[in-house]
């Protein structure tokens, strides 16, 4: 005789059916969006510097780390705010009544929900073919020999995402997200790369910062690479070319200039760098910004 199970079925209190748009953008500081309005939900995170936003006529400003959404068929706007920000901006279908949660809804990411920005921004990366910087585009074109399962991990850390949100929400002070204890080696990880954000403008070396933190190179090398899948020294030019970058979207410098303020030892190397980060050389990515004026 054959056992006999229940089955239940899933609750979905979310379900998004379809992505419209997905984009990491590095703006100067004179961006400007005049606005529009569409039948689609549409979520912007300020990874770095400031923005300001409308919604219906109301004026909002967006600081580093904090989301914003926009509900169907809202005209809203957008331009940069006393700095040259990086922002993400995700637009997609979802029909589900949980919606309504994020209606004018604005607060600042906690630090446990931005590791899934970056999941998306990475599998949108490998699923479509995103031209940098194009605020023209209006259709995602999926890639060839693009990874197994990517639009789908899309979703779903979205959904994820949402649902997190929510809990925050309607769950005050009750809210984790990972309640099991973080290891001291992540804790680890986690100082080195603040270290490294605050000492951009120093000469620093990766014996600096093992002698800072007390370790050995080669176990906050193999520490760090095993956490990050990069190297320290590839994570510090990293940062390093990003905070270029920031300083190029100003426009108040020279390559030169920004090239000795972020100590690489000459103009030539700090655009091979560059060119390696970003895959463009400082005029090219100077000249891509020009693409996103008044689009």
């Amino acid at each position: 005789m054959k056992p006999y199970y229940v089955k239940t079925k899933f609750n979905n209190i979310l379900n998004i059916t379809e992505i419209v748009m997905l984009h990491y953008y590095e703006f100067d500081n004179t961006y400007s969006f005049i606005g529009e309005e569409h039948d689609f939900w549409e979520m912007v995170y300020v990874d770095s510097g400031m923005v300001k936003i409308t919604q219906d006529g109301e004026e909002t400003i967006l600081s580093q780390g904090e989301i914003a959404f926009h509900k169907p068929n809202e005209f809203h706007s957008l331009k940069s705010y006393k700095s040259a920000p990086n922002i993400v901006v995700i637009s997609f279908v979802c029909k589900s009544d949980a919606m309504r949660y994020f209606e004018k809804f604005k607060t600042a990411l906690h630090k446990d929900l931005k590791p899934f920005i970056a999941s998306i921004i990475s599998e949108a990366e490998d699923a479509y073919v995103i031209p940098k910087n194009d605020t023209s585009l209006k259709k995602l074109v999926k890639k060839d020999g693009r990874a197994i399962g990517s639009e789908q991990l899309i979703k779903i850390y979205l959904e994820q995402l949402l649902i997190l949100l929510i809990r925050k929400l309607t769950e005050k002070n009750k809210f984790t997200l990972f309640p099991s204890k973080r290891s001291m080696e992540t804790h680890l990880v986690s100082e080195i790369k603040k270290y490294v954000k605050e000492h951009l403008y120093e000469k620093v070396r990766v014996e600096d910062i093992c002698k800072t933190f007390g370790y050995s190179k080669s176990y906050l090398s193999y520490l760090f690479k095993e956490q990050c899948s990069i190297s320290l020294a590839r994570y510090y030019n990293e940062c390093q070319i990003e905070e270029a970058k920031r300083l190029i979207r100003d426009g108040n410098r020279n390559f030169s200039q920004i090239s000795a303020m972020l100590n690489f030892d000459n103009p030539q190397y700090f655009a091979r760098v560059f060119k390696r980060i970003s895959g463009l050389t400082p005029s090219e990515f100077k000249n891509s910004l020009t693409t996103t004026k008044n689009q």
